[in-house]
């Protein structure tokens, strides 16, 4: 085991609204893990050759030539976030989420999940940011990531602050009796976050494995009383990117964690239990393989936008440098677009992305979703779909 359990005793507390077994004392143990610094993983010839030729993969999907560039990027971020999300319970699909997106750029309102799956992007964001800034990874941009994350979460005062209580995963809402599992009390939380920082700062290790390690780690010591594994996940791309194995597109790994839950949380477990091979091989093949999703999803969009710049070359071409073109570049970050979203993707005047909107739509590029005169929205033809294929393809055998 890579730590050691400590018993506790669960205080009774008789005047809890629960049935009585939960208001009566109760005896638990939290899981203490061993620093970081204390225990390298164990690689076999094997497991280097998995890693390997996942790093590989990373590295080819991000040296492939590919044009519009931020948006691209936008749109992968974007799915990552959505799957990291969905592994938490939260089920908001692109479209719905996408559409309701576009009612917040327009003063409209959204439901209390879909804003925490919405911030789980901004909080992706941040992380992907703050991976670029070159300074070693600190306790605060940690911090800073979770506050992205939960801010405005209702109900939630925690945002961007470490728990101070004792939390679990698993039994019952009550009590950590029974539970499936307990990380370590809020006392050795800072020794063993300064340990992970550390750890995050390394570079001995291949990329992929410190990623794997650190996230492992991270979800172990369950720093906060909510938002731990997209916190958690978001500390992957951190490392992915500051170590420069993914410089310009992060793979959707929570994409393929998401298409087997269960098993992602059995290699978590196995990690506590010292079964390195286990959890790194699946982390690695994960990977794999959310590289090759994303290989096969940004091809997918070069086509769906070459298919767009067809439909409008039919309508009568526009300028090379008209503003029709530049919105077209940057709908992959945005599926679903408004005016003044497109003005500030852009760069061009209001004027003139009006006037590409209504050449796209025209076109049949873009689909307007009301026949409102104002606060109006427009959806790039196919793109959801394939995002939506993206999330219904099965979970590989």
């Amino acid at each position: 085991m890579r730590g050691r359990l400590i018993s506790q005793t669960w205080a009774a507390n008789p005047t809890l609204y629960a049935p009585a077994r939960y208001r009566r004392p109760c005896s638990y143990e939290s899981f203490v893990p061993r620093l970081l610094a204390e225990d390298e993983p164990r690689l076999d010839a094997s497991l280097a050759g998995v890693i390997s030729d996942a790093e590989a993969k990373i590295v080819a999907l991000n040296a492939a030539p590919r044009a519009a560039l931020a948006p691209l990027a936008r749109l992968l971020l974007r799915t990552e976030s959505i799957a990291s999300s969905k592994i938490e319970g939260m089920q908001a699909d692109a479209r719905s989420l996408a559409r309701a997106e576009a009612r917040l750029e327009t003063g409209g309102r959204a439901g209390p999940e879909t804003l925490e799956v919405l911030a789980n992007i901004d909080a992706m964001q941040l992380a992907i940011e703050q991976a670029s800034t070159g300074h070693e990874l600190s306790l605060g941009q940690i911090l800073a990531i979770h506050r992205a994350l939960l801010e405005h979460a209702p109900g939630y005062g925690g945002a961007g602050k470490l728990r101070s209580g004792q939390n679990w995963i698993g039994g019952n809402d009550y009590n950590p009796c029974g539970a499936d599992y307990v990380p370590p009390p809020p006392e050795y939380l800072a020794d063993l976050l300064d340990d992970l920082i550390a750890f995050c700062s390394e570079e001995t290790l291949p990329p992929l494995v410190q990623a794997a390690v650190a996230h492992a780690q991270f979800e172990t010591v369950h720093p906060f009383d909510d938002g731990n594994g997209r916190t958690g996940r978001a500390l992957v791309q951190v490392i992915l990117r500051r170590r420069g194995l993914a410089p310009a597109y992060v793979p959707p790994i929570s994409v393929v964690l998401a298409r087997d839950r269960d098993g992602y949380i059995r290699g978590l477990a196995a990690f506590r239990e010292e079964r390195d091979a286990e959890w790194l091989t699946l982390f690695a093949i994960a990977a794999a393989r959310a590289a090759d999703v994303a290989g096969r999803y940004l091809t997918d969009v070069a086509a769906l936008k070459e298919r767009w710049r067809e439909r409008l070359g039919a309508t009568g071409k526009p300028r090379t440098d008209s503003a029709t073109w530049a919105v077209i570049d940057v709908l992959p970050a945005h599926p679903i677009i408004t005016s003044p979203v497109a003005v500030a993707a852009t760069g061009r005047s209001k004027p003139q992305v009006d006037l590409a909107i209504r050449r796209l739509s025209e076109a049949g590029v873009l689909e307007p979703l009301s026949d409102a005169k104002r606060n109006r929205s427009w959806e790039a033809v196919g793109l959801l779909d394939l995002l939506g294929a993206i999330e219904s393809e099965p979970a590989p055998q």
